[in-house]
């Protein structure tokens, strides 16, 4: 453990349809080993919130900032997934609170980057909607739900995920509010770059991460302007925090050491 480790905190934000309970066993081996973590739930993601469905991107990465000023020392910020715009977007806002990003499975948007701008034009026919019926009568579309596992499964990988796990995330998975997946972020402050990154790849490997970079894929483009990048492999599907939970708690706890 290095000299500043105690001083650190970690902060652990959920991608699409999860709570803050997708990261206990990751939390539960970052705790046992003396260190600080707090795991999010994301507004629109509180199943005790009358208006979750109203929540947006701005309200996340608001909230994302609140739970990283609550520490004091260093804090190391983790991105799993769809965490990714909220995220982003704190780096952009206030690169200086954040000692350390590590994206799981995940990574950085760019300037004006929506997850889905047309939700739902251009989500519906693979994963269906949630609607709620207007003072007109119309159905008005709010969120978009966990997809059926054999749609998810072509879009992110299921690997090593167990019965148990894949019932949990079914049972306590929330639809995802429109003003979450439509909303674009707007990004203005290059010091985000120089915040220290480490990119935990899992279905894909980092060799992969950083061609697509190179090559300027559009999902991967923001990748080689961060300055300052570890790149780690942890082969398994797009959950590793329920298919390799120690694992997974080994890697962060080493970003302190960097």
């Amino acid at each position: 453990m290095t000299s500043h480790a105690p001083h650190s905190a970690f902060v652990l934000v959920p991608g699409h349809w999860l709570g803050a309970w997708a990261w206990d066993e990751v939390v539960a081996h970052l705790q046992e080993a003396g260190h600080r973590a707090t795991a999010l739930t994301l507004p629109g993601r509180d199943p005790a919130d009358p208006d979750r469905e109203l929540r947006n991107l701005t309200d996340q990465a608001r909230a994302i900032e609140a739970a990283i000023r609550e520490h004091r020392g260093d804090v190391v910020l983790v991105a799993h997934s769809g965490a990714n715009g909220p995220v982003t977007a704190v780096l952009d806002s206030s690169p200086d609170i954040v000692a350390r990003v590590v994206w799981v499975d995940s990574g950085p948007v760019g300037d004006a980057t929506a997850f889905a701008p047309d939700f739902p034009e251009d989500t519906a026919s693979t994963a269906g909607t949630a609607s709620t019926a207007g003072e007109d009568g119309a159905e008005h579309t709010d969120a978009l739900p966990l997809p059926d596992f054999a749609a998810l499964g072509k879009q992110a990988s299921l690997a090593e995920l167990s019965e148990a796990s894949l019932e949990e995330f079914r049972a306590r998975a929330l639809p995802e509010p429109a003003g979450v997946l439509r909303e674009r972020v707007a990004l203005r402050n290059n010091a985000r770059y120089n915040v220290p990154t480490t990119f935990v790849c899992c279905s894909l490997s980092s060799a992969d991460v950083a061609a697509l970079g190179a090559a300027g894929h559009p999902m991967f483009a923001e990748v080689p302007r961060f300055t300052d990048v570890t790149y780690v492999d942890l082969p398994t599907g797009h959950w590793p925090m329920w298919s390799r939970p120690r694992e997974l708690a080994s890697i962060l706890m080493a970003t302190l050491d960097r």
